[in-house]
């Protein structure tokens, strides 16, 4: 049995089965399902994945920010086994279960606000965007949708129409989705308008009063949705103050703000939700990945008023809010609360930047270091003046890490940004071992 606090240990080759079941994925599973570490996992346990070949590797991207309690916490798997012995499955808009409706109370509870709130359930962080852009034309009688540029919010019809990367997301699969409308995101490492960050903000403010008369009125929006910090888009952290100045802009004009933490959700940033660092009430979020542990669930939730437009049978789905799900889910936000996992991410995250830094100081060509507790991101340029981006290294870099036992992948439009996710349950030892490893993969592509 693994243990969870083994370090990384990569000493043995491809076997023939490894490389008898890479040889049956090329032929049976579908060429658009690629994969970044050419392993099979055999079993994983907090912040350790072992392969098939006995090989030890320790995790910093947790299923792309889903496992960031561990690979199988006992009490969520412990759930898990309980529900699974009761019931697997009922859909919920034909006989109703309870773990469904005491996780829709557990997530009022816990979201901002104090208002009113609701939920509802579906499978993953694409059905939950769809749905909450549903709600909000239902509420709001419109049909517009702002979303920002380097944002990712799925890879469905619609939500790959608000999803901002060509490849490989989007070419090919058009046409998209009507009334979906891209505005400028604040990246402040990219950004050129203004030297100061209170600048920089207000003029990303400002350019909805050009863009309100230039592209759509604000009559025709329904809804605004943006990731408090960019995921797939290379971990861009937007001023504090712009969420504030979109909350502005949405209550001026009737349109219903949707944060999607899907990625950012649940202890990840160092605070249960990423928006409570702007100090911002959304009106709807869209919430999956760490909900569960790994089980398949997401959610909307949000003002009652809001969530209640759509009529009955409006919303909802087959598998949404499965039963085991929401048994896993409830674990898991237990757990989270329990260990206080928000403080472990917050100085998880402070221990890492240091050392990154650190880093940074000795190799300019990482132009920059960036976190929001820990949700941490090294991009890479090819000179840090012109901030050219530079995915070969960021690639080659990934590839060295897994090569010596650190699971990490990249993102960023110009997929030049290693990103880590860290499952918040590391040890220090463990930790101290991936940063090794990358400063030495570092070294070797760099030095």
């Amino acid at each position: 049995m693994l243990n969870s606090t083994e370090l990384a240990e990569v000493k043995h080759a491809p076997s023939e089965r490894s490389k008898a079941l890479l040889q049956e994925k090329s032929t049976y599973v579908a060429a658009g399902i690629t994969h970044a570490a050419p392993i099979f996992i055999k079993e994983a346990k907090g912040a350790v994945i072992e392969d098939i070949d006995g090989n030890r590797y320790l995790d910093f991207y947790t299923g792309i920010g889903v496992t960031t309690a561990g690979h199988c916490p006992a009490p969520v798997v412990a759930a898990i086994k309980e529900q699974a012995d009761r019931l697997l499955h009922s859909c919920f808009m034909v006989s109703m279960y309870e773990p469904y409706v005491q996780l829709a109370k557990k997530l009022t509870e816990i979201t901002p606000g104090s208002h009113q709130k609701k939920a509802m359930f579906v499978n993953s962080g694409a059905e939950a965007v769809e749905n909450a852009i549903k709600i909000a034309r239902a509420y709001t009688g419109r049909q517009g949708v702002i979303c920002f540029e380097s944002g990712f919010h799925g890879r469905t019809l619609l939500t790959m129409s608000l999803t901002s990367k060509v490849k490989p997301y989007k070419h090919g699969f058009g046409p998209y989705a009507p009334e979906i409308y891209k505005v400028p995101f604040p990246n402040l490492y990219r950004s050129q308008l203004h030297t100061t960050q209170e600048e920089s903000c207000q003029a990303y403010l400002d350019y909805f009063e050009r863009f309100f008369i230039a592209e759509v009125d604000p009559s025709h929006i329904a809804a605004i949705i943006l990731e408090p910090v960019q995921g797939e888009g290379g971990f861009n952290i937007p001023p504090q103050g712009y969420w504030q100045g979109l909350r502005k802009i949405c209550d001026k004009h009737g349109i219903v703000l949707i944060a999607d933490e899907v990625q950012t959700g649940f202890t990840r940033t160092g605070k249960m939700f990423a928006v409570e660092h702007f100090d911002v009430v959304p009106d709807l979020m869209t919430v999956a990945k760490s909900i569960a542990s790994g089980m398949p669930l997401s959610a909307v939730v949000g003002r009652s008023e809001i969530m209640d437009a759509p009529g009955a049978g409006q919303i909802g789905g087959t598998y949404g809010g499965n039963p085991v799900a929401c048994a896993a889910a409830l674990a898991t936000i237990e757990l989270l609360e329990r260990d206080n996992l928000a403080d472990k991410a917050m100085a998880l995250g402070e221990t890492v930047v240091t050392r990154l830094r650190q880093l940074q100081k000795k190799y300019p060509r990482i132009g920059d270091v960036r976190n929001l507790g820990a949700m941490i991101a090294l991009e890479f340029v090819t000179d840090p003046q012109s901030r050219e981006p530079d995915k070969a290294t960021a690639s080659a870099v990934i590839a060295e890490c897994v090569k010596h036992g650190l699971l990490v992948i990249g993102a960023g439009i110009y997929g030049n940004v290693l990103r880590l996710l860290p499952p918040l349950v590391v040890s220090d030892e463990q930790l101290a071992q991936a940063l090794q490893i990358i400063e030495d993969a570092v070294d070797v592509v760099l030095g």
